[in-house]
């Protein structure tokens, strides 16, 4: 076996990841720890400084609920989620983040974030829920205070170590394990609290952009399902696992256009000049009430658009010299418009250079100039994230003031395991908390899990046998390379073993086939559901012979694991759905329409770690705001 250093970390409170979530994860632990002497570590996979979904940056904060200035209520965002899930919400959960979101946009400001004011201070809204910002440096300005009060906590901060999944006492959480991408060592971290806020899955599904553009995507290339694996192979249960995001963003770099839609105005249309928003307002009769509701929902948005398409319309333009052309048009005076247009050129490229340098450096290579021609716009490939405008994660217990009974067991944020809480991707059936509102359930959930190590004093047992074994497994890629690397000339085709990136390559294209990817303009059926099931089974078996050479592929082995088994829970999930839910995300064939009998329950999946067999359930909505 690989020679390396076996290190053991004993904390009271545990939080793995570094984004938004865990750092507002951070910040709250290292407040409670210091008040109650616990003791407290934070572990990385990246660096936090640019670890996350708002790693390269961002242009807005898009859930700011403005309660102090009376703006709206808890109750009118809490309406606002369940509409644009078209129903499918835990209202506790979504208003207890509503209630605490603004006081953490509040302390981004404090820290140093600049947010847009108007000439009265006010801040500059882009849309109903979202603030505009000069956001290049908003991960390292958030990063930065949650270091600051780790410090002050006396806590440890571990980056560039990937975890790989959890280790429990009986049906207690006990702590995780992983491994250094820099340096032979095995980490093993015991604790009576473990927060998970390891993000989202992307490149569970295969891109649009392959070849040269293999890596590119929306969402972070490098957010891998590691939270969803992790509560899964803890048992905890599950929650909208067939929930996958699908949004609509500037083709090939995948540029934002929420600036272009909310501030500027622009309409998308068709090749022909059609606006299918106007033109197929029809078809969003077949999906009442959601299809009336205002706004309409984002996966009927990107259904009428995909209709376009499918009809040979396509492609699909974003209006952005019309949109410029009305806005200067206001401005008055040929001097004033001549000022507009040129605030307007700053504001459209700005917007790309504070969150995806990529779609400006396309823009200038395509000789596009916004305020002269359109540009296309398409739909991305799926993505699993519970913070966005998706809802997967793992089933947690909501506020004690909040949740019907039915919906709280003991500490808020916490799974169906006891000890193990969950915020930001790894929390389901809270869409739409975005930046913002993951930072605000990090430090919800980690006030809990302080709470919960407070009350639960006893440390959990990790055999020495276990961690011996954990270890064998982890590095065992490792030892597979070494042994057979001689068998062919070539590293990556060998008779004994598969490289990871050939496993996510077959893992994408059946994702993409079975399961209702680009190629198949997001559609499946029954049929093709259980084949996809068939060929991830035999996926499973042959990733049970990856091969790594160094340490950072060992990291891309497992990675391929966690976002196997997103995979596998998305597919389970869609197949126990017995209707199609959220057209624009993903559409069954053989049930195309919305059967209201079945529809208002939650998706639940849950995998028996001493069985290895899967449960798939239903759990009730309870309507806490009409």
């Amino acid at each position: 076996m690989a020679n390396w250093q076996t290190v053991e970390v004993t904390t009271d409170v545990l939080i793995l990841g570094g984004g938004m979530a865990a750092c507002g994860a951070a910040v709250e632990a290292a407040y409670w720890a210091k008040q109650q002497g616990l003791t407290l570590a934070v572990v990385d996979k990246a660096a936090m400084d640019r670890s996350g979904a708002v790693a390269m940056g961002l242009s807005a904060i898009n859930q700011y609920v403005g309660i102090k200035d009376g703006q709206n209520t808890v109750e009118d965002y809490v309406k606002y989620v369940k509409n644009d899930l078209m129903g499918i919400a835990r209202d506790d959960l979504v208003a207890n983040i509503a209630r605490h979101v603004d006081s953490t946009v509040h302390l981004f400001e404090k820290w140093g974030l600049p947010i847009w004011k108007d000439e009265q201070g006010a801040y500059v809204h882009e849309g109903r829920w979202q603030l505009m910002i000069n956001g290049e440096s908003y991960k390292v300005v958030v990063a930065e205070a949650a270091k600051n009060h780790l410090n002050a906590a006396g806590a440890q901060l571990f980056e560039r170590v990937f975890i790989v999944g959890p280790i429990m006492d009986g049906d207690r959480i006990a702590g995780a394990y992983g491994f250094s991408v820099r340096e032979e060592k095995f980490y093993v971290f015991k604790a009576k609290a473990v927060l998970a806020a390891m993000g989202g899955a992307v490149h569970v599904f295969k891109p649009r952009s392959t070849g040269e553009g293999l890596g590119r995507s929306w969402y972070p290339p490098f957010n891998s399902g590691s939270s969803a694996y992790f509560t899964l192979k803890a048992g905890a249960e599950m929650t909208c696992q067939e929930v996958r995001f699908i949004p609509v963003r500037f083709k090939d770099a995948y540029g934002p256009v929420g600036a272009w839609f909310l501030l500027f105005k622009s309409a998308a249309k068709n090749a022909l000049g059609g606006n299918y928003m106007v033109e197929r307002t029809a078809e969003l009769e077949n999906w009442v009430p959601y299809g009336k509701v205002k706004p309409i929902p984002a996966n009927l948005r990107n259904y009428l658009g995909m209709l376009d398409v499918m009809e040979g319309k396509g492609p699909i333009y974003m209006r952005t010299e019309e949109a410029i052309a009305n806005i200067v048009k206001q401005a008055g005076d040929e001097k004033a418009a001549k000022k507009k247009l040129k605030e307007l050129e700053s504001e459209a490229w700005e917007d790309f250079l504070d969150m995806t340098i990529s779609q400006a450096i396309l823009w200038a290579a395509s000789n596009i100039a916004p305020e002269e021609k359109p540009s296309e716009i398409a739909a991305c490939e799926p993505y699993f994230i519970g913070s966005h405008s998706g809802a997967s994660g793992a089933w947690v217990s909501g506020p004690e003031d909040l949740a019907p009974k039915e919906y709280f067991w003991g500490y808020a944020n916490m799974s169906t395991v006891k000890g193990l809480f969950c915020a930001g991707d790894a929390s389901g059936a809270s869409s739409h908390k975005f930046s913002s509102g993951s930072h605000a359930e990090g430090r919800i959930a980690a006030k809990a899990a302080c709470k919960f190590a407070v009350e639960n004093k006893t440390l959990p047992n990790i055999p020495a046998d276990l961690v011996e074994k954990l270890k064998q497994e982890t590095l065992a890629p490792l030892d597979r390379f070494e042994q057979f690397k001689g068998a062919s000339t070539d590293p990556d085709v060998n008779p004994n073993f598969l490289k990871p990136k050939m496993a996510m390559f077959r893992l994408q294209k059946l994702m993409d086939e079975y399961a209702g990817g680009v190629s198949t303009n997001f559609t499946t059926n029954e049929n093709l559901l259980k084949r996809g099931l068939e060929l991830l089974a035999f996926l499973k078996e042959d990733s049970d012979k990856l091969a790594a050479q160094d340490s950072h592929e060992l990291m891309r082995c497992w990675e391929h694991v966690h976002r196997m088994w997103q995979g596998e829970a998305h597919v389970r999930t869609v197949l126990f759905r017995q209707e199609t839910r959220w057209p624009g995300y993903y559409f069954r064939a053989d049930k195309p329409k919305m059967d209201q009998s079945e529809w208002r329950c939650f998706a639940n999946c849950k995998w028996d770690p001493k069985t290895g067999e899967w449960t798939l359930l239903k759990r009730p909505i309870i309507d806490l705001v009409q």
